[in-house]
Formats: C-alpha cells, structure tokens, sequence
C-alpha cells in the first residue's frame, strides 16, 4: 500500500472544503471550514429547473470547483489541475501525486461510491485521495459519511468517468504553498466584497437574491411540479439541511465566517452581515422544516408558508450583500492615519 504520511483524516460538513482541509494542512495552511468557504467566497443561490429535471434544485453555493480556484487565487496557491478523457492516464495522475508524497483532490459522482447510503447521481462531489493499492483507494470523504473511507478501484474509476450535470474529466488536483503567498487574513476583505458583487449582479434571474425571489413564487407549486410529492419534497428539504451544506443551505457556514472575520477585523459593516445572515440561517432551516413537512403531510399550505419566508430571504440576503459590498471602503478609510 501506498499512502501519504501525516495525513489528517477528520472529515469536515462539506465535500470541497473538506478535500482543501485535507490539501492545505498537509501542507502547513490550517484554516477552519468557515473560513476555507469564505475565502473561496463560496455562497450564492441557484434556482434550477428543466425538462429533463424529475424536480427542481436548490443550490446554496457556487458551481462545484470554482470555490477550489477562487481560495487558490485568494491566497496566491500553486493550483494544479489535471483532467483527461483516458481513465488509465487519470489514475496515473492520482499516484503520481500520491508516489510523490502529496494528497490528492478528486471530483466525481458520489452515486458511484459504495458507502453512500443515499443513492442519487451528484457529479459536484469533491474528496481527497491520500493512498492506494492493487485493489483499494484510501479517501477522506466528509465527517457525515465517515471521514477516512476507502473505496474499490473500480467504484473509483466509474464515479470519475461519470458523465452528466456537473461532471468533470477525470479532474484531479493538487494545491502548493509558495513562499511569498499573502496572509489569510489580508484576503477577508476582497473574498467578502467579489462574493456581495456576484451575489447582488446576478447574470441572470435564478441566481443570487433574484434566485431567491423566484424561489419564493415557484415553491408554492412544488405539490403539483413532483412526480412524487412525498418523496421529492422530503428530499429537497433533506439536501437544503443535510445534503453537505452544513445546515440552512450553507449559510451557517457564511454566518460563521462573519462571526469569525469579526474577531479579526472590527467593521460595522461586517456586524451587520453577521447579524443578518444569522437571522438568514435561521429562516433558511425553517424554510427546509416546512417543504419537508409538506412532503410528509400533503399540505400545500406549508408550501405557501415557505415560499412567503423566501420572499423575506431575499431581501434580507441583498440587504447583508448591499452592506458587504461596501466593506473595502469602510476598512480603508479606517487604515487611513
């Protein structure tokens, strides 16, 4: 068996943050969750619906990798990402990594990995890989399904070769530390503000606070939208509080970020985002307690209740966003002499 030595197997809430913790403490960056999520400006909101979707989708966060490349350029690492059409080439990209004494990031479809218990077709899924022999990979997965997991090789292989929404390549990769990378710290600042940016200038309407005011008139409809009220309905409640989103659609972790940034960086604006992504997190869980409620009850004014409390979600996220966009010129203007 092959392994990298000194490897932290502690399993985190979410799958990317938990596969960066993996990354970076092994090589001297130890950083906590809500941390890693904010540097990487990590949260957003998506409302996806299609044809060819059995129901709708709910995101809380940016697309699956794009947090991984935005804590790279955050804090100046050396990113390097391998992806390939040839499984024999992408497996020879793993144990080079591993041969050479570094842990490696994976994205895949979490369907294909045994010790999922829930079987749906997830191609966002991110672990870190950190050994291997003839027969068995050695995973860091989240705390959730286990922390330090194996899996078969081919298990393995198929989740990598997995096509579909969200997929990628057989995309692997590795992060280094230079020795001129900036401090965390310095980097709060410029993570919190491009997130409000995005968050608030959405492209398109089912994203960010626009997302959320969709949301709220299209989720009174769910009952009549599933193919299976009950079963659809408790899914999409149990993704929103348990699907790797560290609760309320992942904005407990952006309220811990705040409360984190707040020790380090007295701001009025930053009390302020805190304050209202707490009161966000709170109405977040409420909104999953009552889709699931109609899922179990038949109820479709539970519906209507949590797309009201949407409503109110959108607006309170701009608000918090509005205030966060503004960050820089409050710092600034405090650094002045």
């Amino acid at each position: 068996m092959t392994t990298v030595p000194g490897v932290d197997t502690r399993g985190m809430v979410h799958c990317e943050t938990t596969a960066l913790d993996v990354l970076l403490r092994h090589e001297g960056i130890e950083l906590s969750e809500p941390m890693l999520f904010g540097l990487g400006s990590g949260l957003s909101f998506v409302y996806w619906d299609a044809r060819n979707m059995d129901f709708p989708f709910l995101g809380g966060r940016v697309r699956p990798f794009e947090l991984t490349r935005n804590l790279a350029a955050a804090l100046g690492l050396e990113l390097t990402v391998e992806e390939t059409s040839s499984p024999r080439r992408a497996w020879a990209n793993v144990t080079a990594a591993v041969d050479a004494g570094r842990p490696v990031g994976l994205q895949l479809d979490s369907y294909h990995l045994p010790y999922f218990a829930s079987k749906v077709h997830f191609g966002g899924h991110v672990v870190a890989l950190y050994g291997y022999d003839e027969s068995t990979a050695y995973l860091v997965d989240t705390a959730q399904q286990g922390g330090a997991v194996t899996t078969g090789l081919t298990d393995l292989a198929a989740a990598r070769a997995a096509r579909g929404p969200m997929t990628a390549r057989h995309r692997s990769f590795t992060v280094g530390v230079p020795r001129d990378a900036p401090e965390p710290r310095s980097r709060i600042v410029p993570a919190v503000t491009a997130c409000a940016d995005a968050f608030l200038h959405p492209p398109i309407a089912n994203l960010g606070h626009r997302g959320i005011g969709k949301a709220s008139a299209m989720v009174p409809t769910w009952q009549r939208r599933a193919a299976d009220p009950g079963r659809d309905l408790r899914q999409a409640a149990l993704l929103m509080e348990r699907g790797g989103t560290g609760g309320a659609l992942f904005r407990n972790l952006y309220r811990d970020f705040l409360a984190e940034c707040t020790g380090l960086i007295d701001s009025r604006r930053l009390r302020t985002g805190l304050a209202l992504y707490t009161e966000a997190a709170a109405l977040w869980t409420r909104t999953a307690e009552l889709i699931g409620e109609a899922g179990e009850t038949g109820d479709e004014q539970c519906l209507v209740r949590a797309g009201g409390i949407l409503g109110d979600l959108s607006r309170v996220e701009r608000e918090a966003m509005e205030a966060l966009s503004r960050l820089g010129g409050e710092v600034s203007r405090a650094a002045r002499p």
